[in-house]
């Protein structure tokens, strides 16, 4: 009698069992590339497999590396393709489980809430960020006033449609794909929302942190590869311990070292602004304390060591230690997080779209992670009041309000001693 309830419902019978697992995700092709194949055919997989992954792990630093030339607004275009992208992965993999129930408007559904994240988050960042740009032109402006407005009337649209479209036989399916679709949009679109927070901060802080979980990703790899010997965790059998603690040195090191060569560059440690005279974006600006040379003391144990009194330092490279070792620490946890999903669907990867890394959440799986904690990290002990958005803020009230602080100003700093009382 329960089980026909339950089938009644929509829901199958597996799902009045114990985890045995969804039905299984079809397993991608090798896509490898045929001139790789070839040239690589007289090694064992496991040669083979590292070649791959080295070469396209090359070619994917290379364009990195193109992309940061380009400057921080395409960088930030490029954080929103690699969002969606991800979000297609996670959204195909619940689509291919259960496209036997052939549930209405799923897929419709879960891009639309996309677009209405998307547009929401998108439109926050720009006229924090951009106020002036926004205040100058009419249409901004109107969309900038109304903004959490129109955000949530497309929400509520796309909730309507949901509700409309729920089908007696697959009531527990439908709100099971809902919930599905809405922690996918939690992990990735809020997630590399911060990361477009953070690139505005300065480059610096967009680029060391990828770079340390990129360098943890390889450095893991290379010491569990070469010296791996202990298991580190059951979710991922391959990584061990070695590869683990390896990682970690390493990762410290390249943070120290690459925050020492980006910190003495305007173009890496500015916000990102819009120059209203020039009508462009630019970064461009006289550096803070943080990326100013300063002279640290040793310890006598140090200083006896190796002989210098002092270390010249950016403050800069004592926080990329905090990011680096975050990056070598907790990091990899995003990575175990994703390894535990994709077993419970018997998957290998995400996707196929990288040959042997696999899809692009596959790579990017630490990196949300981590822009949670850079984000975090810059508002506790970083940012402080920045003057030009306040004066940004100001320019947007109306004539009698400015009139009304500048009045409360005058009077404050005047009883501070700082302007001299009129007669």
């Amino acid at each position: 009698m329960v089980s026909m309830e339950t089938k009644k419902d929509g829901a199958s019978d597996s799902e009045s069992k114990p985890d045995t697992g969804p039905p299984g995700v079809p397993v991608p092709a090798d896509d490898t590339p045929e001139v790789l194949n070839k040239a690589l055919s007289g090694l064992s997989s496991r040669w083979k497999n590292w070649w791959v992954r080295g070469i396209l792990t090359l070619a994917m630093i290379s364009f990195f590396f193109f992309i940061i030339y380009l400057g921080p607004m395409v960088l930030m275009l490029i954080v929103l393709c690699v969002q969606i992208k991800c979000f297609q992965e996670i959204i195909h993999i619940g689509y291919s489980v259960y496209h036997s129930y052939h549930l209405p408007w799923f897929r419709t559904l879960s891009w639309y809430f996309l677009l209405c994240v998307n547009y929401f988050f998108y439109g926050e960042t720009v006229t924090d960020y951009f106020s002036n740009l926004v205040q100058r032109e009419e249409p901004l402006r109107i969309l900038s006033k109304y903004h959490r407005l129109i955000s949530f009337a497309m929400y509520l649209t796309g909730f309507c449609m949901f509700v409309l479209s729920l089908v007696k036989k697959h009531y527990r399916l439908q709100f099971y794909m809902f919930g599905w679709t809405h922690v996918t949009l939690l992990i990735v679109v809020t997630q590399s929302h911060l990361i477009i927070h953070n690139l505005f901060e300065g480059m610096i802080w967009f680029i060391v942190p990828i770079s340390c979980v990129i360098c943890n990703d390889i450095m893991a790899y290379m010491f569990g590869f070469f010296f791996g010997r202990t298991p580190l965790i059951k979710l991922s059998p391959k990584k061990t311990w070695e590869g683990f603690i390896g990682g970690f040195f390493s990762t410290v090191v390249f943070g120290i070292l690459l925050s020492y060569v980006m910190a003495g560059y305007s173009f890496f440690v500015c916000p990102v602004e819009f120059n209203s005279d020039r009508n462009s974006f630019e970064v461009d600006c006289e550096p803070s304390d943080l990326f100013q040379l300063q002279d640290y003391a040793l310890p006598a144990a140090l200083e006896s060591l190796t002989g210098w009194p002092t270390l010249r330092l950016y403050p800069f490279q004592i926080h990329s230690i905090s990011l680096s070792a975050f990056a070598s620490l907790m990091g990899p946890f995003g990575g175990f997080f994703a390894s535990g999903f994709k077993r419970a669907f018997k998957i290998k990867d995400f996707a196929n779209t990288i040959p042997g890394h696999g899809g692009i959440m596959d790579r990017f799986d630490c990196q949300y992670l981590m822009a949670t904690f850079v984000n975090v990290y810059i508002a506790s002990f970083i940012r402080g009041p920045n003057p030009a958005k306040v004066v940004q803020q100001l320019l947007a009230l109306r004539l009698d309000q400015q009139l009304h602080i500048f009045n409360s100003l005058k009077t404050h700093l005047t009883e501070r001693g700082l302007l001299e009382e009129e007669a």
